[in-house]
């Protein structure tokens, strides 16, 4: 007998607010938000979701959007889900749920999404020193394939998946968090900066009540008040998985979360059409609404039998993530190496961020020389199906960190030649959508650059 088709659990209606769905949505991590549904393990289940930001991008001629986001709304997940055995009985803590990815992909009729750096004042990123404008780029699907009218020359197929699969921390594990985020803010740029040329800020996201969703919680009861002080920003990932932006994790993928609380309370969200390796303008992948069809195991004990804690408590540990069978295949690759040396020439000790960084730079100062603009392959190398490796953590003091980009995504040969291309035919245009940097913090100049 074939099997049903999917049960919907959480429903999406585009035209409507975050708060306003059927199932409302959420924004933090705590324990105490209650599960808008609840599934059996082995059952097949839908799945839908708001973009990121919960519709607030848009499909228009303007950076306006990115550049005055309101970045403590985000991210919009649907759930939480409560995940019970076949006999009825929830998962338990100690517990791992297997999610298992059957399905994914765009909402129908909304088959287009957005890549975007920050305002610098405003959300910054991993090059943000460089490019501190915002900026944006709209991309429309065709099927597996996606194109921007704002970088010209480029299609490639997506690795669609879900930025963020996680279960509810328990209390405990809650203010494990909170307490080491909050030590990393009071501890100042001074003793616990990554390193001048990251930029990376804040430090930390600490819990704010300020734009915070708890779906079912009614805004302005002393209940809510009292969880909105208490609950996490979803911004990193961390022991319950969370916003790890993982890009292999597509159809056919499974998932072992560790499960904290009673049900577990699966939450996910934060589609993705692509994404390179790092999504490295932080706004980095193509962003968009989706679903994902999904089906559980509960493996009873699971976590003291697999997951091994690195830290002071049994709560200290990782999800176990398992690749799916279906990728873009590309066979020819243009491969950029960075080491642990700054733009100033200033060695940095082992340090893989700045050779990822210095990797991306390499990558966008060159293909800048094929027509386009630094924006342009910087939005590109965040969202395109690009490989990031730490090729070497060992070898003092240079870390070395590489960027593979598939050849194939562009309509010109992009590889070294003997003749240097030249003429107008090259230039690319439209770019992509800018707005003005109005801020006084200093950027970084390359010296050295040609272009």
């Amino acid at each position: 007998m074939a099997p049903s088709t999917p049960r919907l659990v959480v429903p999406i209606d585009l035209k409507k607010k975050p708060w306003e769905q059927k199932l409302p949505l959420h924004n933090r991590w705590h324990p105490q938000i209650p599960p808008v549904e609840e599934i059996k393990a082995g059952e097949i289940f839908r799945v839908e979701m708001v973009d990121w930001t919960g519709g607030i991008i848009r499909d228009d001629d303007s950076a306006l959007d990115v550049k005055f986001i309101d970045l403590s709304t985000v991210h919009y997940l649907s759930g939480p889900i409560r995940v019970l055995d076949v006999d009825g009985v929830p998962a338990k803590p100690g517990d791992l749920l297997a999610v298992e990815i059957c399905n994914l992909g765009p909402l129908p009729g909304d088959e287009w999404g957005y890549t975007a750096t920050f305002d610098r004042e405003n959300g910054g990123g991993f090059l943000t020193d460089h490019f501190p404008c915002a900026t944006k780029a709209i991309w429309y699907f065709e099927g597996i394939y996606a194109y921007s009218p704002h970088i010209p020359g480029v299609r490639f197929p997506g690795l669609t998946h879900p930025g963020i699969v996680g279960t509810a921390p328990s209390m405990e594990l809650l203010n494990i968090w909170n307490e080491r985020e909050r030590q990393v803010e009071e501890n100042g740029l001074q003793t616990l900066k990554l390193c001048e040329v990251l930029h990376s800020r804040p430090l930390a996201n600490l819990p704010s009540t300020k734009g915070c969703h708890l779906g079912k919680i009614q805004k302005g009861t002393p209940e809510w008040e009292r969880i909105a002080r208490e609950a996490a920003r979803t911004i990193p990932g961390r022991e319950n998985g969370g916003n790890c932006d993982i890009k292999n994790l597509s159809t056919g993928s499974k998932i072992y979360l560790p499960v904290f609380v009673d049900g577990a309370n699966l939450s996910t969200g934060d589609m993705h059409f692509s994404q390179g390796d790092g999504e490295v303008s932080f706004c980095g992948a193509i962003e968009m609404s989706g679903f994902l069809e999904l089906k559980c195991e509960i493996i009873r004990g699971g976590m003291k039998e697999y997951l091994t804690p690195m830290g002071p408590t049994p709560l200290h540990v990782n999800p176990i993530f398992e690749i799916g069978p279906v990728e873009p295949r590309f066979s020819e690759w243009l491969v950029f190496e960075g080491i642990s040396v700054d733009e100033s020439g200033r060695q940095h000790y082992l340090d893989a961020s700045v050779a990822y960084k210095r990797a991306v730079l390499n990558a966008i100062d060159y293909l800048s020389k094929f027509g386009y603009s630094k924006e342009q392959m910087y939005l590109l190398l965040s969202c395109c199906p690009c490989e990031g490796r730490i090729s070497g953590i060992v070898d003092s003091p240079n870390a070395v960190a590489t960027l593979a980009i598939p050849t194939a995504i562009f309509d010109q040969d992009i590889r070294p030649k003997t003749k240097v291309p030249v003429g107008p035919r090259l230039v690319r245009k439209p770019d992509v959508l800018r707005c003005t940097y109005d801020g006084n913090l200093p950027t970084t100049k390359n010296p050295a650059a040609t272009m």
